[in-house]
């Protein structure tokens, strides 16, 4: 059982995290950014108070002809949910080849929750961190909690970030789950965002520097970015990522996908049975989490707002990762020490396995404009452990150490 001081840390935080501060409550000296692009505007500080922030959805416009067409029903109960993910990670299974069909197209103006946030004195700086979120989570991972916001620390080195709702999570679109959100659609729904940024339509200001920045499913579609437009991103950066995917059915045992409207009938009741969830808090933390680097109040914090995921996207999760042959802008990979899905909760057994990411996708990128970091006693969810600090700190260092300091 938690303890009474835990248990209030978990209530400031939900509280925290379900109501952005209004703009009655800014700091002094705080500059608003402009809410161009922005439906239903929201103003509000990031969690340290070191951004300010204007929230709503932005239309964007996406097509791909990647997409897979599946046959593949919904199903209707969650012990089909349980069974087709057993068929899927058995060893030598059919499963896959018997429900995939040909490519696909799909096209559409997406509607994608996002926020801009940008640094306490500076509404308009040259940077923008394009920040995408990992399976289980919303755009909150990156600005989470007290003491656990990435958003803070880019801003506190200059820079602003857009970190987006993935399509069918959080208050971003939900379609159908099976043959519209997959991974490479949203690698399209990125890489639109990151045009946007630059060409001005969000917040009426274009960034001269877009650095793609993903954490796991996040980190997929950054580096297919990389792949499929070279000229995209000024740098990389590969959170809880690697080409070892030895640790995925381990972790998609763990994490005991359920039916959404089930499991969390309060937020998701609407949706189909094609969204999911992780089904517990013990799931969470076998999927997420490695003891004792986390607080146990961000661990119930993270099971009380975790984000969907789709049967769409659990079968193209790794259609879209290539090599980046023309990619040479500087590139990080950053993993929990212990990561499971991508590390098999060791890291560096039996060779360093986020600095294996290098010759296997980027063959031909100059070695000074690689490095890799292993953050001690993390697991996948690297933002929501105590050595995350150290893990932010690398990654604003690298990038000013390749000129992309602000």
């Amino acid at each position: 059982m938690l303890s009474s001081n835990t248990l209030l840390l978990v209530a400031a935080a939900i509280a925290q995290y379900a109501l952005p501060s209004s703009a009655s409550a800014l700091p002094a000296g705080a500059v608003t950014p402009s809410t161009g692009g922005f439906r239903n505007p929201i103003i509000s500080v990031s969690k340290g108070g070191k951004a300010v922030c204007v929230s709503g959805t932005v239309n964007v416009n996406a097509t791909t002809n990647r997409n897979t067409r599946f046959n593949f029903q919904l199903p209707t109960t969650q012990i089909q949910v349980t069974e087709t993910f057993v068929e899927y990670v058995t060893s030598g299974t059919p499963f896959f080849d018997q429900i995939a069909g040909p490519d696909a197209t799909v096209s559409g103006i997406w509607s994608i929750g996002a926020t801009l946030c940008t640094p306490l004195g500076n509404a308009e700086p040259a940077g923008v961190q394009l920040l995408s979120h990992g399976v289980s989570f919303d755009r909150t991972y990156w600005d989470f909690a007290l003491g656990y916001s990435y958003v803070d620390v880019a801003a506190e080195n200059g820079y602003a970030s857009l970190l987006y709702d993935r399509l069918g999570v959080g208050q971003s679109q939900k379609p159908d789950p099976i043959q519209v959100v997959q991974a490479a659609l949203e690698v399209e729904i990125a890489q639109s965002l990151s045009e946007m940024l630059r060409g001005g339509s969000l917040s009426n200001h274009a960034f001269s520097k877009v650095v793609g920045v993903g954490h796991s499913y996040g980190s997929i579609i950054t580096q297919a970015i990389t792949a499929n437009y070279p000229n995209s991103l000024d740098a990389a950066i590969l959170t809880g990522f690697s080409v070892n995917a030895s640790g995925v059915p381990a972790f998609l045992s763990g994490i005991n996908l359920a039916l959404a409207n089930q499991d969390q009938p309060a937020r998701f009741a609407l949706l189909n049975n094609g969204y999911l969830v992780s089904s517990t808090i013990i799931s969470n933390q076998l999927g997420q989490f490695r003891a004792p680097g986390f607080d146990p109040a961000i661990l119930t914090l993270a099971e009380a707002t975790k984000g969907t995921t789709t049967f769409g996207e659990m079968f193209t999760t790794f259609a879209v990762t290539a090599p980046a042959l023309t990619y040479n802008k500087p590139v990080a990979v950053v993993d929990g020490a212990e990561d499971l899905p991508f590390c098999f909760g060791n890291c560096s057994y039996p060779i360093n396995k986020a600095a294996a990411v290098q010759p296997a996708l980027y063959p031909n990128l100059p070695a000074t404009n690689f490095d890799s970091y292993l953050a001690s006693t993390a697991g996948h969810g690297l933002n929501l452990h105590y050595s995350a600090a150290g893990a932010f700190d690398f990654i604003q260092t690298f990038l000013q150490q390749h000129g992309l300091g602000m």
